[in-house]
């Protein structure tokens, strides 16, 4: 169960954070690929936006494409090292403010400011009550019809049959989990559940509609969470849809492939360089949320649309 503080200490001290975080996109092909074959399907609706707040950028593997969505972006970490390394590589990006918090708090956000708060591949390290106290905070932050995107951790909803890796002798505990008796966890929190989540929605203000629960990393097991929710109130609400997405890996691999014929890194390789900024076309500029009212899903969006229709996925439709 990693806490607070074993959080501060691995983000900040002990991870070297040589890959900036690219290193956890290499299954999608880099965080470009994974950004607009596996994110942005999944965000579309929302941006781009007035209002942007980030919960863990690390070091700003999505604030590069956050920033472009939206006037306004405040990313908050409580690694002071990911949030100076952000404001060296955002340096540039006189709209973004940065703060560093103590895993929980959102006390420097004005309440009703947020229109869509976004966090990925980070709160999965977050347990149940580090979870509950930012949701609390959200239901004062969002505005009136604000909306948000949250990743967290369901290790929970296996949480009686992780708990016999305690009772296994050290020397078999591996052989276990290697043989898919039970699967790796990643690191995950395994106090949390979408259960939770949309239970915490509920007692906050707030309503959840939307959840997808995805083996990542796994064969089978669910152990991952993207949640969305609103305001009860707001022009988004409506009954929560839960969806079971076991192929979300087999997703990737075809993100993976997609990469090799459309990313612009796909073009950097063959010209001998790896830098956004420094590829023929230049870096993306900021999209304001005029500029894109009139614009449609790409082949990317076109792609995770026909990855839906083909993959095994199961819909329950709970009550409002």
């Amino acid at each position: 169960m990693p806490t607070v503080e074993q959080n501060r200490q691995h983000w900040n001290q002990d991870y070297e954070w040589t890959q900036q975080g690219e290193e956890w996109s290499l299954v999608w092909g880099g965080s470009e690929a994974q950004w607009f074959g596996a994110i942005l399907p999944r965000i579309h609706a929302f941006v781009p936006t007035g209002t942007i707040l980030e919960i863990a950028p690390g070091f700003g593997r999505w604030t590069t494409y956050l920033k472009k969505y939206c006037e306004s972006l405040t990313v908050v970490d409580l690694a002071e090292e990911c949030i100076k390394a952000c404001q060296q590589r955002f340096a540039a990006d006189s709209h973004i403010s940065y703060y560093v918090n103590d895993g929980k708090s959102l006390a420097m956000i004005q309440d009703k400011s947020i229109d869509f708060v976004f966090s990925f591949d980070s709160l999965v390290h977050a347990e149940a009550e580090v979870i509950e106290a930012y949701v609390n905070q959200l239901a004062m932050k969002l505005s009136q019809n604000g909306i948000g995107f949250i990743h967290h951790s369901n290790l929970g909803k296996y949480q009686q049959a992780f708990s016999l890796i305690d009772k296994i002798p050290s020397e078999f505990r591996e052989l276990v989990i290697n043989r898919n008796f039970l699967a790796p966890t990643h690191w995950r929190a395994g106090s949390m559940t979408a259960e939770l989540f949309a239970d915490y929605c509920d007692q906050s203000g707030l309503h959840c509609i939307g959840q997808e629960l995805v083996n990542w990393g796994t064969d089978e097991l669910l152990i991952d969470c993207f949640s969305v929710f609103t305001p009860k109130n707001s022009i988004w609400a409506r009954p929560n849809n839960v969806i079971e997405n076991r192929d979300f890996m087999k997703e990737a691999v075809l993100i993976n492939q997609l990469s090799l014929l459309y990313t612009l890194k796909s073009f950097q390789s063959s010209r001998g360089t790896n830098s956004f900024e420094s590829h023929p076309v230049g870096p993306l500029p900021r999209v304001s949320p005029q500029a894109m009212k009139s614009v449609s899903p790409g082949i990317w969006s076109r792609s995770i649309r026909w990855i839906f229709d083909h993959c095994r996925v199961s819909q329950i439709v709970h009550g409002a």
